[in-house]
């Protein structure tokens, strides 16, 4: 076999991913792109704030562009404006030192993993969760490992708990959440916070939560609470993805908690991989950046969306949990076997995404990163598809 044994498994889920792709290309193609409902994918769409344009213009006609390489964890004044940000956001004070600016929050993961792992250890994860964890442990050679949630998809402590072992490294949450929605609370964050100490206790060595919170900025009447202030051994991941809609650029960042353990080494670490990765974020990302810190899209035009959608797919009969953040929907399958409902949709040209892929079979996710006339037009597909189903 010409490709290593442990890529068989991956080449095989790209596989999977990459036919759902192709299989919508072609619909859109038979049909038209207007006519087929696509909702499989966390593609942020909404404009960037106007700042932006003006912050890339007056950079691109200005002097101070450079394109070399930038030092491995970012340009120093950009992971101060970072720092002097969270610092204001969080109570807490930061220094450059402990921000490392990555490609994206899956680089900022990456660099995480790899820092802190050794092979075979453990990360833990309420489940559901987003499909690119397990990707992303595999290439640092570890073990991804889950603990069940409540009803409504909230953290369930006494589970998370129960599933610590001595192998367990990491706690990685993920809120707002893909593939749900849930915003967890400063009480089970606390509560996990709790959770956190004793087990690190227990096992006699630190356990660090990584928080990954690209969604933080799109949240609908709920305040997002800062992790920071529930662990102090703490490093956050974060994103100009979706709370600047710069997917595409692929800029984001880490950030240590000033008081954990070993922070400084920590962050040096990441620093180190995120050099052998990727040598340093995108230049001019990053300069962009550090002139928007707080600035973010309309997340009323998410919230309109979602609501839009709700309405339609309760009234079809459907049941879910309201979406707390993020820009997804997670409803329950009208049948057990939710592949077999997500092919259903597809015979109504809408296109989702199965909760088995997320760790919750039973469940299909909705992104609802389109058009107000995508979820307007789909919506008496997916009426006829729930009777379909309850045939």
């Amino acid at each position: 076999m010409p490709i290593a044994e442990k890529m068989v498994k991956m080449v095989e889920v790209s596989s999977m991913i990459r036919k759902m792709f192709e299989e919508g290309a072609k619909l859109k193609a038979l049909h038209g792109p207007d006519n087929v409902f696509d909702f499989s994918l966390g593609n942020p769409d909404v404009p960037p704030p106007p700042e932006f344009n003006k912050v890339l213009r007056d950079l691109v006609n200005g002097d101070s562009l450079n394109h070399g390489y930038t030092p491995g964890p970012g340009h120093l004044h950009v992971r101060k404006a970072v720092a002097d940000y969270l610092g204001n956001e969080h109570g807490l004070e930061f220094t450059p030192e402990l921000i490392v600016m990555t490609v994206g929050a899956a680089g900022a993961l990456n660099d995480v993993f790899k820092a802190l792992m050794n092979p075979g250890e453990e990360i833990l994860v309420p489940s559901p969760y987003f499909v690119g964890y397990d990707q992303y442990s595999f290439l640092a050679d570890v073990t991804l490992k889950t603990a069940p949630t409540n009803a409504d998809f909230h953290l369930n402590p006494a589970a998370i708990e129960a599933a610590i072992t001595e192998n367990t490294k990491l706690m990685l949450l993920n809120s707002p959440n893909n593939p749900t929605g849930a915003v967890y609370s400063a009480a089970e964050l606390a509560e996990l916070g709790d959770v956190l100490e004793r087990a690190s206790d227990k096992f006699d060595k630190r356990i660090y939560l990584i928080s990954d919170e690209p969604y933080r900025k799109i949240a609908y009447d709920i305040e997002v609470p800062s992790v920071f202030q529930a662990y102090p051994h703490t490093i956050l991941i974060s994103s100009y993805s979706k709370e600047l809609s710069l997917a595409g650029e692929r800029i984001g960042y880490l950030a240590v908690h000033p008081d954990a353990e070993d922070a400084q080494l920590v962050a040096g670490a990441a620093a180190a991989i995120n050099t052998m990765y990727c040598v340093n974020a995108p230049s001019m990302a990053q300069l962009v950046v550090a002139q928007l810190q707080g600035i973010s899209v309309d997340a009323s035009i998410y919230r309109r969306r979602r609501d839009l959608l709700c309405r339609g797919l309760s009234e079809a009969g459907y049941e879910f949990n309201l979406p707390e953040g993020a820009f997804y929907l997670f409803p329950k399958s009208p049948i057990s076997d939710d592949v077999k409902f997500i092919n259903l949709l597809q015979e109504e040209l809408i296109l989702a995404v199965p909760g088995s892929g997320f760790g919750a079979a039973g469940y299909f996710r909705l992104s609802y990163a389109v058009p107000d006339s995508t979820i307007e037009k789909s919506l008496a597909g997916f009426k006829r598809t729930m009777e379909k189903a309850l045939r």
